[in-house]
C-alpha cells in the first residue's frame, strides 16, 4: 500500500496512524463499528504507535468512513445525545471496588432503559460494558504492566464477561466469588488496603 508507511532514518517502515487504524479495524472482523469498537481501535492505535498517536473517536470514525466502512454511532442517533450525561465517565475502574461500582451503575442503567423500553440506550450500555471487558483484558495481557495489576484486570474482565452473559444473577455470583478461597488468596490484601 503506497504511502501508508513512513521511513525514519535508520529504522524499518513505520505504519502511519491512518494505516494502523484500518489494520486494527480489519483485525477486529467487525462489519459495523459502534462507539465501543471505535474507542477500542483508538486505544490499540495509541498502544501500538505510542502516545503521540493518540486519536479522537471522531478521527477514527472519519478514517473508517473514508475507507467505506460502516460506522454506527448508535442504533438510534438521538440516544447518544439524550443520555450523554448517563454515559459520561461510566467506565472508570482502577481497582476491584471501582469495577464493582462501575458494574452496579451499568446494571442500574440497563434496567432503567429496559424498563422504559429504550432498547437503543440499553444496548449502548451493553456496548460500554463490552468495551470495559476489552479494556481490562487488554491490560491483563500487557506484559509491561505489573503482574498483580494484570491479575486484577483479568479478574475485572471476568466480571464484565459474566455480567454480559448473566446480568440477572451476576451480583449473587459476585458475592460468592468474593468469599471464595481463591479470591481471598489473590485479592484480600489489596481489598483491605483499599478500605484503609
Amino acid at each position: 500500500m503506497a504511502g501508508s508507511r513512513k521511513k525514519h532514518p535508520g529504522s524499518a517502515d513505520v505504519p502511519t496512524k491512518k494505516s494502523r487504524i484500518l489494520e486494527i479495524a480489519r483485525e477486529t472482523g467487525h462489519s459495523r463499528f459502534t462507539p465501543a469498537e471505535i474507542d477500542e481501535i483508538g486505544r490499540r492505535t495509541s498502544a501500538s504507535l505510542g502516545t503521540a498517536a493518540k486519536t479522537s473517536a471522531d478521527y477514527v470514525a472519519s478514517v473508517l468512513k473514508e475507507a467505506g466502512l460502516h460506522v454506527a454511532w448508535s442504533a438510534r442517533p438521538e440516544t447518544e445525545d439524550r443520555y450523554e450525561e448517563e454515559f459520561k465517565e461510566l467506565l472508570h475502574f482502577a481497582d476491584l471496588p471501582e469495577a464493582e461500582m462501575c458494574l452496579v451503575r451499568i446494571d442500574e442503567l440497563t434496567r432503567k432503559f429496559e424498563a422504559a423500553r429504550e432498547r437503543a440506550a440499553a444496548e449502548r450500555v451493553r456496548e460500554i460494558a463490552r468495551l470495559g471487558r476489552r479494556r481490562a483484558d487488554m491490560i491483563a495481557h500487557n506484559q509491561k504492566v505489573d503482574a498483580s495489576k494484570r491479575e486484577e484486570k483479568a479478574e475485572i474482565a471476568r466480571w464484565f464477561g459474566i455480567w454480559l452473559e448473566t446480568p440477572g444473577t451476576f451480583f449473587d455470583w459476585l458475592e460468592v466469588r468474593k468469599q471464595s478461597r481463591e479470591f481471598q488468596q489473590k485479592f484480600a490484601a489489596s481489598s483491605t488496603e483499599d478500605e484503609l
